[in-house]
Formats: structure tokens, C-alpha cells, sequence
């Protein structure tokens, strides 16, 4: 499969996010934020990074973006579309995911391997796994704190739609330990630990992480 991996300004897991989906055994397809064509890619990823130096709030400006226009419309017809970090923040600004990505509790960045543990299987970036799976992947945020209301919270707990859940520890005061999220036909998901850091053995801390690149053709479109 082709699936388009998107650099805006700031960007900075890009090269990691190609890397990862060329590992995976797909074909990587670079795409910029100012184009206006998705170049027939079957997915796309939103990589980590500090978009427009996360001025105003992490994502407000990358939404903006010509191709988030194309990304958005394109999700809403089921284009899978994995954000990762900044890209999560840029899928909530953008209303393709609840919620929203704030300040850590802790107030500082941080950047850790980190346990988690997978939820929900009905999604092509998350199918590879079973549910109740524990992975080990990297983690570096400093607005990797999810907030909603409460009333979203019961939503995505009682539809199934938290993708993955931190173990152990709580990194950043997300709220019900949440560590991502899927939308409620399951192509968009957003994940704030950064899985293409896991993908090979001997760089990181396994390869965890690869099964979000595997993808599961049966349910892509």
C-alpha cells in the first residue's frame, strides 16, 4: 500500500513515520502540508513534532493547512489516517477526534519507553494486535495530557474507542490513563506514544510499534 506521510513546518519524526512504513513493507510517499492532492495514497500519518513550533496551541496552525483540508474530507469517507503526538493534537484540533491534548501535569517534558496496553483492535493501524496486548514504545511529550468531559470519556469507554491505556505510570495526567484514541468508524486514530520508534531490533527499545505500520489491507477503505 502507499501511505503518505505528512511534514509541516517543525516536523520532526517524519523521516522516522517513512522509515517506519518502509520497514513495515508498504511504500512511503512524502507529502507536504501546502499541497492541495492526497496522490492517491491509501493512508495517511500525521507524524510527532512541533508544528508551527506549537505556537497558539499544539495543532491550531497545522489544521489550517491546505492538505488537512483534503486529509479531513478524505477521513470522513475512510481514508485510515494514524496522527502520532503533534499528529494527534493536529487530529483533535481538526475535529477528526475528541477531546484535546494539553500542558503535562508534571509540567515538564518528558521522554521515557513506555508500557502500554492495547484496547481496542477495530481499527486497521491497530489490528495486528490483540486486545489486551502489552507493548513497550517510546514516549516524548510535553502537551501529551488528553482531557475531555466526562461525558465524551463514558462515550469512548462504552463504544470501545480508547485505542491504548499507559501501564505502570500515568506520564502526563491523561485523563483515565488514556494513551489514544480512535474515531467511531475506526480509520482515524490518534496515539501520543511514538510507535515508529519501535520498529526495528537494536534501535529503540524493540519493535513493538510496528504492528501501527502493518495495517490490515480487509479494512483499509
Amino acid at each position: 500500500m502507499r501511505i503518505g506521510v505528512v511534514t509541516f513546518p517543525g516536523s520532526l519524526d517524519d523521516v522516522d513515520a517513512q522509515r517506519a512504513v518502509r520497514v513495515a513493507g508498504h511504500e512511503a510517499v512524502t507529502l507536504w502540508h501546502r499541497d492541495h492532492d492526497l496522490a492517491k495514497v491509501d493512508a495517511v500519518v500525521l507524524p510527532g513534532g512541533f508544528s508551527y513550533g506549537d505556537y497558539l496551541r499544539c495543532g491550531a496552525i497545522s489544521r489550517f493547512s491546505p492538505l488537512m483540508t483534503e486529509i479531513v474530507s478524505a477521513a470522513e469517507g475512510g481514508l485510515p489516517v494514524l496522527g502520532i503526538c503533534n499528529g494527534f493534537q493536529i487530529l483533535c484540533e481538526s475535529h477528526l477526534l475528541p477531546g484535546a491534548l494539553i500542558r503535562n501535569d508534571r509540567r515538564r517534558f518528558v521522554c521515557r519507553d513506555q508500557r502500554l496496553r492495547v484496547e481496542s483492535t477495530a481499527s486497521p493501524w491497530t489490528a495486528s494486535y490483540t486486545e489486551g496486548q502489552e507493548i513497550v514504545v517510546p514516549l516524548k511529550n510535553g502537551e501529551g495530557c488528553y482531557v475531555a468531559s466526562e461525558e465524551t470519556l463514558d462515550e469512548l469507554e462504552a463504544e470501545g474507542r480508547v485505542v491504548a491505556r499507559y501501564l505502570d505510570v500515568n506520564p502526563n495526567g491523561s485523563m483515565r490513563d488514556i494513551a489514544g484514541v480512535r474515531n467511531a468508524r475506526g480509520n482515524v486514530v490518534g496515539l501520543m506514544p511514538h510507535p515508529e520508534h519501535a520498529v526495528e531490533d537494536g534501535f529503540g527499545p524493540g519493535t513493538d510499534g510496528l504492528g501501527f505500520f502493518t495495517l490490515v489491507e480487509a479494512l483499509v477503505g
